[in-house]
This record gives structure tokens, C-alpha cells and sequence, in this order.
């Protein structure tokens, strides 16, 4: 236990070996004394701190040493986040993880991250090593509603979901809101070759909606199950600079026709 005076202390109610700050952070080097164990908490933990990653799994990948955020989220997943990139995760594990915080060889805290092993595949794992810490945090979201779509929105997704051959035929669903680790792809389809495609599904496509669904894409392509995944991005509208985006990463582009799609349109009924 850390003495009461000390700038960082046990929180009871986190369940995990970490600790908390109590005032503005300054920096704090790998040597500080720190405990460590398995990382599990209810709370969502924000780290800042010049750390170096390596994956090691289905593939290799190294993160060299930089100043990043470093999310340990309640639903078991780990993100590590540039300044850069958006809301897109330089790195991340999924849920289930493990994290073991302890000391290298050197003296510097380690991050060990561990997914759990299935039928799917090994074990992957996720070395963070950390030079220098920033700020250290720990918080309670308490439930999320999740996203509550516009009327229009959500009624396009449940039109296309009973017609999916209108983006493009023979294709046909598999599941609505299909669950992913960094949220719910709109619908999971297959074509008529049998190979799963993901459709995101806009009022108006944007840059943002396309980044989305690439976040999705690459998440979905790890699993062996589904590879490989392709996708759709859906809207009545998309800008040009969306659709530049979407083209240059593989992805088709579908504009819907609202109306039609709901039967208050009858092209038979059109001048033009």
C-alpha cells in the first residue's frame, strides 16, 4: 500500500493493481515505484506516456518510442492512440484481454497484453514498453444509451436490411447491428460468391462515415472466419471527397434512392 501522503493511491473500487492521481501530473519516469499484477477494472483507465509497442500474432508490427494515449476500456480492450489519425487506434487488442503491469529488465514498467486463445487461432500479444509517464487516470462511464440514429437513418438501414440486392445483386443479409469491438456494423451481408460484405449506412456519406467503415474492415478482416470482407458504404448522398476516399480503399459506393426504396416512388409514374 502506498503511504497517504504519496500523489498516488489505491482506488478501492477499481478491482485492479494501478493507481490514481490526486493532482495536475508532472512527468514520471519507468523507475517509479509502482505496483503490479493482472490490469482487470469496471473503470475505463487513460494513460499518457512515452512508450514503445510490439505486436506480436497473425503479424508482426512496431510502434518506436513516442508519447501516446493508452486506453485500457471496462469491456476488456486495450487501444494505443496517436495524436494523429482521428479516432483510429494506431494498435489495439480486443476483448477478451489480459494486461499484466509489471518491470523489464531494464527497470522500465511493461504493459503484457494477452488475448485469449480460441479455435480461431493463438493467443496475441501486445508488449508496451514505458519510458515516461504524463498523466495516469482511472473513470466510471456508467451505461452508454448508444447511438440513436436519426428517423431517416435508422429507416434506411431497416428498408435495405429486407432489400439488400438494391446495393448490388444477389446479395443478402446475414444480421443487422452485427457486433464488433469498436461498435456495430450496420448490416453484415454476403454476396453471391459468399463472401462477407460489411454496409455502412449514412443519411449523408461523408469522410467520417467512410473512416468508420475502414475501422470496421480492418477489425473484421482479422478474423479468419470472415476473410475476406468487403464493404459498402450506403447513403442518399456522398460528397465527392468521400467517395475519393472510399474508391482509393477498395470500397463501392451505393446511393439510395429513399423514396423508391420505401414504394412511395413508382419510376413507372415519372416524365423523366
Amino acid at each position: 500500500m502506498l503511504p497517504a501522503s504519496s500523489p498516488w493511491f489505491h482506488d478501492s473500487n477499481c478491482g485492479l493493481d494501478h493507481v490514481v492521481r490526486t493532482r495536475p501530473p508532472t512527468c514520471v519516469t519507468a523507475t517509479t515505484p509502482r505496483p503490479s499484477g493482472k490490469v482487470d477494472s469496471l473503470l475505463v483507465r487513460l494513460v499518457v506516456a512515452r512508450c514503445q509497442v510490439d505486436y506480436a500474432g497473425r503479424l508482426s508490427a512496431h510502434l518506436p518510442m513516442a508519447t501516446r494515449v493508452l486506453m485500457l476500456k471496462a469491456d476488456g480492450s486495450v487501444l494505443v492512440h496517436s495524436d494523429g489519425g482521428s479516432y483510429k487506434p494506431l494498435n489495439w487488442m480486443s476483448p477478451p484481454c489480459t494486461v499484466a503491469e509489471g518491470t523489464a529488465e531494464d527497470g522500465r514498467i511493461e504493459w503484457v497484453v494477452t488475448s485469449r486463445a480460441t479455435a480461431k487461432g493463438p493467443s496475441d500479444t501486445l508488449r508496451i514498453l514505458i519510458e515516461e509517464i504524463h498523466h495516469d487516470s482511472a473513470h466510471e462511464l456508467g451505461l452508454d444509451p448508444g447511438l440513436q440514429k436519426d428517423g431517416v437513418e435508422k429507416h434506411l438501414q431497416e428498408l435495405l436490411a429486407d432489400h439488400p440486392a438494391t446495393l448490388t445483386p444477389g446479395l443478402t443479409l446475414v444480421r443487422r447491428e452485427y457486433p464488433t469491438a469498436i461498435g456495430p456494423v450496420d448490416l453484415m451481408c454476403r454476396d453471391a460468391d459468399g463472401r462477407s460484405v460489411a454496409v455502412e449506412i449514412k443519411r449523408r456519406g461523408e469522410i467520417d462515415g467512410v473512416e468508420q467503415l475502414t475501422r470496421y474492415l480492418e477489425l473484421l478482416n482479422r478474423d479468419p472466419l470472415l476473410t475476406p470482407v468487403r464493404g459498402i458504404f450506403a447513403a442518399q448522398e456522398i460528397k465527392p471527397q468521400a467517395r475519393v476516399l472510399a474508391e482509393d480503399r477498395g470500397i463501392s459506393c451505393a446511393v439510395i434512392d429513399y423514396d423508391a426504396l420505401r414504394g412511395l416512388d413508382d419510376p413507372t409514374e415519372r416524365l423523366f
